[in-house]
C-alpha cells in the first residue's frame, strides 16, 4: 500500500517513518507537516493510506478529510482520544493515540491490509510481522515541544485537574495535558502502579512504606485505601 503521513509534529512524522520503513507492504510516498499542502497530492496521486493527525493549527484532519475528493483508507494519530467516535463515523480504519506502541500501530496496518486487499489476508499477515519494540520511554506534549521521557527516570506522576506534573530523578518535572488514567493505562505494565486518586508511582523507586504513605526521594506519597490492597499485592506486602 501506498501511504502519506500528515502530522504537524515532527517527533510523530519521524516515529511513523521508522514505523513503515520496518513493514514491507507499506511503500511511504510523501510527509506533511500540515493537512492543506496534502489536498492536491492525494486528489491527483494514487495513495492507498493516510496516518493522519487530528489536530493540527488552521485546518484539522477532520477538515482534510472533509475537503479531499478521493477517500483513501485513514489511520488517525492523535495526543486526544476526545474525537475517537467522530473519527470512526469518518468510516477510519482505527484510530491510534500517541504516544503510538509498534504492535499497535502493526495491528491498524493489518486492519488496512485486510480492506485494502481482502483476498490476500493471510498473505499480509506473514508480509508484515516485523519484530515488536519493547519501548522503554514516552514523549509527552510539555508547551511547544514533545518532551521524551525514560520510564526508568520517571519518579511519580502528580494529577492537577487537566494537567499532570511528571516527576523525574533529574529533580525536574514536567508539566502535560494528559489525563491519569491514560498514564496509567500505558504505564501499568512497566512497573507503576496507581496509589491514589491524584498519584501513579514508580514501583522501583519506592525507598520504604510508612503507613499510608510511599517514600520516594523526599516525598511522602499518600496511598489511598481503594488502591491499598491492589498496590499491597503487587509489592507482596
Amino acid at each position: 500500500m501506498k501511504c502519506v503521513i500528515i502530522d504537524d509534529e515532527p517527533l510523530a512524522v519521524d516515529l511513523i517513518k521508522e514505523f513503515v520503513s520496518k513493514i514491507d507492504s507499506l511503500e511511504l510516498v510523501n510527509t506533511f507537516n500540515n493537512a492543506i499542502d496534502a489536498i492536491s497530492i492525494i486528489n491527483q496521486s494514487n495513495v492507498d493510506l493516510i496516518f493522519l493527525d487530528i489536530e493540527m493549527p488552521h485546518f484539522s484532519g477532520i477538515d482534510f478529510i472533509n475537503a479531499i475528493d478521493k477517500k483513501p483508507l485513514i489511520i488517525f494519530t492523535t495526543a486526544y482520544s476526545d474525537y475517537a467516535v467522530e473519527g470512526f463515523n469518518l468510516g477510519a480504519v482505527d484510530y491510534l493515540v500517541k504516544p503510538i506502541p509498534f504492535h499497535r500501530f502493526l495491528k491498524s496496518v493489518i486492519r488496512a491490509q485486510q480492506i485494502f486487499s481482502p483476498q490476500n489476508t493471510a498473505a499480509t499477515t506473514t508480509l508484515i510481522s516485523a519484530p515488536e519494540i519493547e519501548q522503554d520511554f514516552m514523549f509527552v506534549r510539555a508547551e511547544y515541544e514533545n518532551v521524551k521521557l525514560n520510564f526508568a527516570d520517571i519518579l511519580y506522576i502528580e494529577g492537577l485537574k487537566d494537567y499532570v506534573k511528571i516527576y523525574t530523578t533529574d529533580s525536574k518535572y514536567t508539566l502535560t495535558l494528559i489525563s491519569l488514567i491514560k498514564l496509567e493505562n500505558l504505564l501499568s505494565s512497566k512497573g507503576f502502579a496507581r496509589v491514589h486518586r491524584s498519584y501513579i508511582i514508580n514501583i522501583k523507586h519506592v525507598k520504604s512504606i510508612q503507613k499510608n504513605k510511599a517514600v520516594i526521594a523526599d516525598k511522602r506519597i499518600p496511598i489511598s485505601e481503594s488502591y491499598k490492597n491492589s498496590f499491597f499485592e503487587r509489592i507482596n506486602l
